[in-house]
Formats: structure tokens, sequence, C-alpha cells
């Protein structure tokens, strides 16, 4: 049995009787020069340091064997700790923990504040663009920062999205003797300086609002189409918001999907689909030029950073792409066909393809290939296919009227 035990920066001093005995008892004990520095002297247990490589530390775990062992980390370990991925590598039944405080509880405790319904992120492991996008629209944030992001940048990253309704809290060394907690707004963090050994806490100012005035009115998805930026001799080409909004619905888009949309002209489907996947990324191949700066700008109006845009032609581009989990094609001749097919062997198993026609003549064709390739890859056809009719009302000489759009065809495939 491996104990991994949690300790703070006052070693065994405030450490419990149980905590003791195990490093006492430890034939073995292994952590980090600092933390193996704060067991002193008595103990009389062989001494590894760990490698700062994770790979590197499983083998070392694994050389203990069956002698009895300690491996001592700062904290809570299973709280972004080397206990959570020791316990996916070689199981539960090998190790204990014993937990000390965490640094993000002490933060917590030091400014004051509840953390029980915090959002909690080390930026180690996500990507500062992405959790500022969480930050938006928290109450509450607790940030390992590391030395590759630090304070200072977080703060930046918010103010450059315009998310300036926060107070932050830098905590540097704690439980330490140098230790400081700096309160301050986010344009005096950004420009500060602070220790490698930190947690951020931001806490949200009262009546806040989730997002910058002009973006007030914006929606996930089903956005007016002329928020969208348009070619002016395209003017009226992109999916219409009603028709989006079934689309988007039928590609069934997680938090963290990879999307390809097909023919994304100013990206319309590209901004909308990558507001429903937030923490993964939406492919939009457009061929024409201008429309592919257009999706860009049409990112930037939206806010949205997930949007990778291709310039190149379908299915050629496809080649240096992920998989996808989720496809959106659209087009008006047969060759929406053919591009139906080919991202339809690139879905990965379980993934949605949604093909949007113009064109009642080209309807058949599509979904019987479609069909053809789930039967080849060994499942039973699962489609869904919808003729959208939507007329818009609007007032004319003081009465209501409709103004018809031009109907449009819709079909959903599910791969397995």
């Amino acid at each position: 049995m491996l104990s991994i035990i949690g300790i703070g920066d006052d070693g065994l001093n405030a450490a419990s009787a149980a905590v003791r005995d195990r490093i006492a008892a430890s034939e073995v004990l292994l952590g980090d020069e600092r933390a193996l520095s704060l067991l002193g002297e008595s103990t009389t247990g062989k001494r590894i340091v760990l490698s700062g490589d994770v790979n590197q530390v499983a083998t070392q775990v694994e050389a203990v064997g069956d002698r009895t062992a300690a491996l001592v980390v700062f904290g809570d370990p299973m709280f972004y700790g080397l206990a959570r991925f020791l316990i996916e590598r070689f199981g539960k039944d090998r190790f204990e923990v014993l937990p000390h405080v965490s640094s993000m509880q002490l933060a917590f405790a030091r400014v004051m504040e509840s953390w029980d319904e915090a959002y909690l992120t080390d930026l180690a492991i996500h990507p500062l663009t992405a959790v500022v996008e969480k930050i938006r629209t928290a109450q509450k944030v607790g940030l390992f920062t590391n030395p590759d992001v630090g304070p200072d940048q977080v703060a930046q990253a918010m103010l450059d999205r315009k998310i300036d309704y926060f107070t932050a809290y830098v905590c540097e060394n704690l439980g330490a003797r140098d230790e400081r907690v700096t309160r301050a707004e986010l344009a005096e963090i950004a420009a500060g300086e602070y220790t490698s050994l930190n947690v951020m806490i931001l806490i949200r100012r009262a009546d806040a609002p989730d997002r910058p005035r002009d973006a007030v009115g914006r929606r996930l998805f089903g956005n007016h189409d002329d928020a969208f930026l348009q070619a002016k001799p395209k003017q009226g080409l992109l999916t219409p918001s009603e028709v989006r909004s079934i689309a988007l619905a039928q590609m069934d888009i997680a938090p963290a999907s990879i999307v390809w949309d097909v023919g994304a002209g100013s990206g319309s489907v590209s901004v909308e689909a990558a507001q429903l996947a937030r923490d993964g990324a939406v492919y939009a191949i457009e061929m024409d030029a201008e429309d592919h700066g257009l999706i860009q700008e049409n990112c930037d109006r939206f806010d949205v950073a997930n949007v990778i845009p291709v310039l190149g032609k379908a299915p050629e581009a496809f080649a240096k792409l992920p998989d996808p989990d989720c496809v959106f094609v659209a087009g008006a001749g047969r060759e929406v066909t053919r591009l139906a097919e080919a991202a339809f062997a690139r879905l990965r198993p379980g993934g949605r393809l949604v093909v949007n026609l113009i064109s009642i003549d080209h309807i058949a064709q599509a979904r019987e290939s479609l069909m053809a390739a789930t039967r080849a890859a060994g499942h039973e056809p699962n489609l869904g296919v919808w003729m959208v009719n939507i007329a818009r009302g609007a007032d004319q000489l003081e009465r209501l009227s409709f103004e018809s759009l031009k109907p449009s065809f819709l079909i959903a495939a599910v791969k397995g």
C-alpha cells in the first residue's frame, strides 16, 4: 500500500498523528525536493526525488513494488493533484489518500469567500481562451496559475474580452512566512508581477452583466440574419436563422465537439456552432476568399475564438482536419452529395451530419447516398428529412402580412 499524503509549508508540525505514523513507517519516501525537505531528518525511509514528468513518476511508483511507501505532495492530492493521475493509472486498490488543506481552500479562506459553487480550474491543463469564456458567466472563480500563464496574463485576457466586472485577488506563497494577498482591479493585476506559487480568486461584482452591452440580444443560435456580415453581391444567401436553428439542433453539438461547416460562406453556422461547442473547435471550410475573410470578421463580432477558417476547396480541404463529431454541409447542386459522402466517411462513430439543400431535385440522391454509406459501415440507416417552409410577419399598410422565404430542405444522418 502506497500512502499519498498532503502536507503544508509547515511540514509535519501541523500533520495529524495518522500522517506522522505513515511517514515514520515507510520504507520509501517519494516527493519533490521541497516536500521531502520539510519532513526533517527524523524519518528513516529511503528518499526518492520525483521526476517532473508524470510518466516517469509512474515508473518510479511502480519500482517501489510491495514496500511500504509514502508519496508526499502539497495540499489535497485529489484536487488537481498527482493522486488523480496515479489512481487512474494503477487503480484504487493500491493507494490510500491522506489530504491536507489545499492552497485553493486557503486562498478562499484568506479572501473570506465561500467556494462551494465557484468555477475552479488549473491553467496548466486548460487553455486560457477556454477558461476566460467560462469566467464570463461565473459568480466566483478559483484559478491555479502557472509560470507560463500568470495572474497578469489572465487579467489582460479578460480585459481584452471586455470582462471587466470582477474584483481580483492574487494569493501568493500561501501558508509560508512570505505569504501575500493582493486585492486589486483587473487593470492593476495586469500590470503587476507575482511569484509562481499563487492562486487567483475572482469575485463578480454585484449586478454585473453576463456580456458587454453591445452583445445584449444576441443568442447562442438563431440570431437574426442581419447580425452577420455578408458579401454584398451574395446578400441574403446565408442560411436563414430559422433553418440554422433546426440544423444546429439536429447536429446535437456537445461542449467539446469538433465541428465541420462545409461551404461556410460568411460563417453564420460556424459562429453559432462555436458558441455551442465552447470547449471544442469549428472548422469553417470556404473556397471563396472574400467569404473566408468575412468568417473571421463575424467571429470577432460575436467574440468567439474557437472557429478556424479554412480557405480551400472541399473535399480536398478535409485531409488536414481532425475527424469531426458534427458536420454541416450546404449547397445547391449535385456536388453537395459528393461532399456529404466524403464528410460522412470521416465522421466519428455516433457523429451527426446535416445537409442543407435549396433544390428539391437533389434530395432523393443525397438521401439514398447517405443510406448506402450507413449500410456500408454495417449499420441500419438513421436519417431524418425535413422541408422547411417559413413565412415571416411584416407590416404593410398598417396590416399584418407574411413574407415567405424560399423552401429549404434538411437531411440529418447519424453514423451508427
